[in-house]
């Protein structure tokens, strides 16, 4: 090739060798460990005990937070290579750039992995304040180390991370990625219950904030990462097409990151006051950083973003103020870390707290009498926060229908406004509230998110709405719209979706949640809580969806074989009930005698009058469910009529001569014999 020849677009520049791109990836960690070193030295997190029964070395206080700092940012560049790969960059025909992206996520996901588990390592140390060096370690660590919860939550994280780097690793295909993606997220569940949150009164506000601020900032931080190391692998206007995509992640990543990091200050300051310490001191640098990185995107999104997919040239100078966007969001990384080290104002675990507060991180409600769980009510911002985006997302939907000219039915939109209603008043309200210490409310609570809930939500078709809405991509990506066609068609739901498995799902799970240790393990632990109410939810919808959904998915059994399916699973429903009424073992005892109410209940009677709402409760959704599958036989009925009238009037209603001539020939047949 001669000096004067250009080179072909496929040939990498200088900027975009392996080495830059290795630079690129360092970035946010160089940023994160500086921001640390400085916040710890700042609120004393290397030099003070902060938790433990002693002391357990430099090493520990020192080496913890680092390995936090390097887990923290392996893990948002692998569930970011993930996301970019998978859902953001236009699909080339080799699938180069979404194996590549898998590739690079495998490395930082064993990255993850072993910082996750030498955190545990050092995490046990620092707690029972013993070196790993000492004699004894490997024995202590062996009998106690997974009594601690913060032990727990990231050794789960780590065994997610070990099956998504395992599988970024082999697999190829999108489904498989995407699959790893929904997983690296689930992995972030159990690290919020690792920080400060695990331990503090209200904990349920403080883990779900650190939950949102973490899927925020994973998102944020790692979508830009993967961007940047699959750059040169995108030419021409895939660049900004793929920055374009990723813009809206990072709206609604800004969005999360600052409404989270609110609400989880208001936790663990306390106070105006409590921004004077040393602690307030880096939450106010915090804030200083969102604030930079919301202008550097605002510059980013008016240079750049809209430009990209017209003057690729502008690449250079994209990635240049990427690179300083991801150094501040390394800064906060490690900010973050320094807060998880250093000591709130406000305390972890408050003296003269009550028995009911040290269970359920909250004060006992008042004794129920007459109407008053009416205005019994308590803010849960996941359930409250989730609704909210659910409602605003569907009236979106609604109205870019309605701009378009198209027309979406009323009753379904009031279906799914009146579901959210009844899931808001259930989980915030009195049953939410009081169902925390009482059995017969927990069950009101029970239900009404696995009865009442779904079947309004089916009834409103969220599915159908969004592929009516979301625009199909025509490059080979995967959007949303891609997502929830594949999802809706997978095998997994097509499984899920069977009448019969929904059915056992539905009832069978009623059995093995309470009369099992998983009841109380729901009543104690935050996680167990939430996990109990999705799969209510889940369970019921999926009950309710092959019964009387309208959205895509598996064919549905004839109207007779489901009202018989639902009449079926009544009965079990109503035996649950009267199992509860008639029993004589109080369940989950340990829990609800140590909670001293005071209030002058008798348990077990509570219990059986738990056992009378879910039997008398029950009766009502099933009679409308009853109700819509005989109204939905009626229309099919009424189709296929219309359909034979038509059709017979195309064809002067040739079926009807045929079957007509079918007779008089065995009628003829029929004599000829006899003759």
């Amino acid at each position: 090739m001669s000096s004067t020849q250009v080179a072909s677009p496929s040939t990498p520049h200088r900027d975009d060798s392996r080495e830059a791109r290795t630079v690129i990836a360092t970035v946010p960690l160089v940023g994160a460990l500086v921001a640390l070193l400085a916040g710890g030295l700042a609120t004393g997190a290397f030099t003070e005990l902060v938790t433990g029964l002693g002391d357990a070395g430099p090493s520990v206080r020192w080496g913890l937070p680092l390995v936090r700092a390097v887990h923290d940012v392996a893990l948002a560049a692998t569930v970011g290579l993930l996301l970019v790969g998978t859902m953001l960059v236009p699909d080339d025909r080799e699938g180069t750039r979404r194996v590549t992206a898998a590739r690079a996520a495998s490395l930082t996901g064993m990255i993850w992995v072993v910082a996750g588990l030498a955190g545990v390592v050092l995490t046990f140390a620092d707690a029972a304040g013993m070196s790993p060096t000492d004699p004894q370690f490997g024995d202590q660590f062996g009998a106690f180390a997974m009594s601690f919860d913060a032990i727990r939550a990231t050794v789960v994280s780590a065994l997610i991370g070990m099956v998504v780097t395992t599988g970024a690793a082999v697999g190829r295909s999108r489904y498989t990625l995407a699959w790893m993606l929904v997983l690296g997220l689930l992995a972030l569940f159990p690290l919020g219950l690792a920080g400060h949150a695990a331990g503090s009164v209200a904990h349920d506000t403080a883990v779900t904030s650190l939950q949102y601020h973490l899927l925020g900032a994973v998102l944020w931080l790692g979508g830009l990462l993967g961007i940047l190391v699959l750059r040169p692998l995108l030419r021409g206007r895939d660049l900004g097409v793929t920055v374009e995509r990723y813009s809206h992640v990072a709206t609604w990543s800004l969005g999360f990151v600052a409404l989270s990091g609110l609400l989880n200050a208001a936790v663990r300051v306390g106070s105006w006051r409590g921004l004077a310490s040393a602690y307030g001191l880096l939450i106010v640098l915090k804030v200083l950083l969102l604030v930079a990185l919301a202008l550097v995107g605002l510059r980013q999104r008016r240079a750049y973003v809209a430009r990209l997919r017209e003057n690729p040239a502008l690449a250079a100078g994209f990635a240049r103020f990427a690179a300083i966007e991801l150094a501040v969001m390394g800064l906060a990384v490690g900010l973050g870390v320094a807060l998880s080290r250093s000591a709130p104002p406000v305390p972890e675990v408050q003296a003269g707290i009550t028995a009911a507060e040290s269970l359920t991180g909250y004060p006992a409600p008042a004794v129920p009498q007459g109407w008053s769980w009416l205005a019994t009510w308590r803010v849960d911002w996941l359930w409250l926060s989730l609704s909210l985006i659910a409602v605003g997302l569907y009236l979106h939907g609604v109205r870019v229908l309605h701009r378009r000219g198209d027309r979406w039915p009323v009753t379904r939109t009031l279906a799914w406004l009146a579901g959210h209603a009844i899931f808001l008043l259930a989980t915030q309200g009195g049953p939410g509230v009081l169902g925390k210490v009482s059995f017969s409310w927990h069950m009101s609570m029970h239900m009404a998110l696995m009865m009442g809930v779904p079947m309004l939500l089916v009834l409103g078709a969220p599915s159908t709405l969004a592929l009516r809405v979301l625009r199909p991509r025509h490059d080979g990506s995967f959007g949303l719209r891609e997502l929830l066609s594949a999802a809706l068609g997978s095998r997994w739901v097509g499984f899920m979706a069977n009448p019969l498995v929904a059915a056992i799902n539905f009832y069978a799970s009623l059995i093995v949640f309470y009369f099992t240790p998983l009841f109380e393990l729901a009543l104690r632990t935050h996680t167990g809580h939430v996990l109990m109410v999705v799969h209510f939810v889940l369970a019921g919808y999926g009950f309710a969806w092959v019964l009387i959904g309208v959205d895509p998915g598996p064919r549905k059994w004839p109207a007779p074989g489901r009202l018989v399916l639902l009449l079926g699973t009544l009965g079990f429903h109503a035996w649950f009930g009267i199992a509860l009424m008639s029993g004589t073992t109080l369940l989950a005892p340990t829990f609800y005698q140590a909670l001293q109410l005071g209030w002058g209940w008798n348990l077990l009677q509570d219990q059986q009058d738990g056992g009378a709402i879910a039997w008398g409760i029950g009766e009502l959704p099933t009679m409308i469910l009853a109700l819509l599958v005989v109204a939905d036989w009626v229309r099919s009925d009424s189709r296929e009529s219309r359909r034979y009238d038509r059709e017979a009037e195309r064809d002067e209603d040739a079926e009807l001569r045929a079957y007509n001539e079918r007779l008089g020939r065995i009628a003829g047949h029929d004599q000829t014999r006899r003759g």
